[in-house]
């Protein structure tokens, strides 16, 4: 399990994720499906989100587990900009026009 933090035009989400990597076609198609045609995405610290989230989290990482995919954590773009430092973001990747472009 992962926690990733996707920046599209709607804004920041966060989310739980039981995708192996960010360039995962299968995580791709589901961020496509709800909508997120170009959008930026990072890996966070995954302790991060247990301490800032606490039961919100256990209970999203046990339906995580329970059904693959990946589930919302946080939309509230203020909050999440507040909690993580940026200079704590992984590698990550841009997607745009159908192609996917790392970040390092």
């Amino acid at each position: 399990m992962k926690g990733v933090l996707v920046l599209a035009a709607a804004g920041p989400v966060l989310l739980l994720s039981s995708y192996p990597r960010l360039d995962d076609p299968d995580f791709i198609a589901r961020l496509r499906a709800k909508g997120m045609e170009k959008f930026i995405a990072w890996e966070v610290p995954i302790e991060r989100c247990k301490d800032l989230y606490g039961y919100t989290f256990r209970d999203e990482a046990e339906n995580l587990t329970a059904h693959e995919g990946m589930h919302v954590l946080d939309t509230d773009g203020h909050r999440i900009f507040l909690n993580f430092q940026l200079s704590q973001l992984s590698a990550g990747i841009v997607y745009e026009d159908r192609a996917v472009t790392p970040i390092r």
